[in-house]
């Protein structure tokens, strides 16, 4: 029989068997929420690891499989995800949220996005309209710490308050804007010239940078520290960079003279086979979430597909399509639409010819075809575009835009009249860079005079 500690014992000699049972009740209890603490570490930790190989084997994105989501709609499809449901059985536990429809019922020809047919994916999000879920309630915060234009702002892989801005003044920076009190955390000092893009690293621990500098950086987040500092082979400006959305070691960079570098970041050198060239310079740059296709965007107004090799860093050309003749593709941004409504992917491009661009990806070479195009002030600053991440699971479909009339436009994609559902205004010059985190609770705004505005999203009631 167990016997109780010392003093324990006395106490249930003198007071009977009852105080007994009681004691090994509340140890039984203290033990199993123990180990269930420990299950729920476990449980994390499994959910990380799931997630990378979802993403390496059906090329999901990680803020689709967040687990972190803002509103408690949102984290229950989140954990669907996550936890590996099929398709099937997805569409069976969102239909029974009050769709009429059955879980074989097709989208219409051509959709691109969840149509009106989707009532289980309006519900998820509570049925609000597409231009209710992008009010914004006002600003965040307001940072000034750069002194001349900021080229690009992003917010950290799966990390609602991880923000990082490049500037023309040379220098980057590192923000926390959720936890405490908006701050700047650190300060990249190494470029001697304007920086002209970056990107996080698939865990936010590296940052990679470019400029007009000639040179290619490796930045460790934590510290600030520049790791390493690359020189462009030919001597030329970088004027984009990006890292493998599935191999950090593996970063691309487009230089002023036409170049489409490949550089192991781990070694510092370019490998064979992994540099091709293009007719003008490289402005722009975005794989598909596998990392099996590259698209290269110039100042000539072509877009380039080449296919990567992961396991050498090759490149080899795939198709080619004018956007229009001799404006500037300033920003490429790629994305699956993983729904069961529709599963196309799509790239989105930013055009100085005043023009907004949707194609649809119609092959495995990365070949294009027009889906829509939309009318922005565009025509001769490096003003980016993004989608908006949780557009799969709404009725309709956002995008948002940087534009030249210091504004920030959002437009429906769905829409065939009058497409833009809200413009901010709150910039005083042309707005270049804008970014959402993965929540969609704070986006991200930067303009030609070095500011930067974080807007604070309408909570969902």
């Amino acid at each position: 029989m167990y016997r109780l500690p010392g003093v324990l014992q006395s106490i249930v000699d003198h007071q009977g068997p009852d105080i007994e049972t009681q004691y090994i009740r509340r140890r039984s209890q203290l033990l199993r929420d123990s180990n269930r603490d420990e299950d729920s570490a476990a449980l994390k930790s499994y959910l990380k690891n799931r997630i990378g190989l979802l993403q390496q084997r059906y090329g999901i994105t990680v803020d689709q499989l967040s687990v972190k989501s803002r509103s408690a709609s949102v984290r229950s499809a989140s954990r669907l995800t996550a936890e590996g449901d099929s398709p099937r059985s997805m569409s069976r536990t969102a239909l029974s949220l009050g769709s009429g429809q059955g879980p074989e019922a097709a989208p219409p020809a051509g959709g691109l996005v969840p149509t009106y047919r989707a009532e289980a994916s309006k519900a998820i999000v509570g049925g609000t309209s597409i231009g209710e879920n992008y009010a914004f309630s006002g600003v965040h915060h307001i940072f000034d710490q750069h002194a001349d234009c900021v080229t690009m702002v992003k917010f950290g892989h799966n990390d609602a308050g991880l923000l990082a801005c490049a500037s023309l003044d040379g220098t980057l920076s590192i923000c926390q804007v959720n936890q405490g009190q908006p701050r700047v955390t650190h300060t990249l000092r190494k470029h001697t010239a304007g920086v002209t893009a970056f990107d996080w690293s698939f865990t936010n621990d590296l940052l990679v940078s470019g400029s007009y500098d000639g040179h290619i950086c490796l930045w460790e987040t934590g510290t600030g520290e520049c790791l390493r500092a690359v020189p462009d082979q030919s001597g030329a400006q970088v004027l984009s960079c990006l890292f493998h959305p599935l191999n950090s070691n593996w970063i691309v960079a487009g230089s002023s003279r036409g170049l489409v570098q490949v550089l192991n970041v781990s070694t510092g050198h370019y490998p064979r086979g992994g540099t091709s060239k293009v007719g003008g310079q490289v402005t722009a740059l975005s794989f598909d979430v596998g990392g099996t296709i590259l698209w290269v965007g110039d100042d000539r107004g072509v877009i380039q597909s080449f296919l990567f090799d992961l396991g050498s860093g090759g490149l080899r050309k795939g198709k080619r399509i004018v956007v229009n003749e001799g404006s500037p593709v300033t920003c490429l941004s790629a994305r699956t639409w993983a729904n069961r409504e529709a599963r196309d992917p799509m790239l989105l491009v930013s055009c100085a010819c005043n023009a907004l661009v949707l194609y649809r990806v119609i092959d495995k070479e990365g070949g294009l075809r027009l889906r829509r195009k939309f009318n922005v002030r565009h025509s001769s600053h490096p003003v980016r575009s993004t989608f908006c991440p949780l557009m799969s699971f709404r009725q309709g479909a956002c995008i948002v835009s940087g534009s030249e009339d210091c504004g920030v436009c959002f437009l429906d994609v769905e829409r065939d009249t009058r497409p833009l559902i809200n413009k901010l205004q709150g910039h005083a010059s042309p707005v270049i860079g804008v970014a959402f985190n993965y929540d969609e609770s704070l986006l991200a705004t930067s303009d030609a005079t070095g500011l930067v505005i974080v807007w604070k999203r309408k909570q969902e009631r």
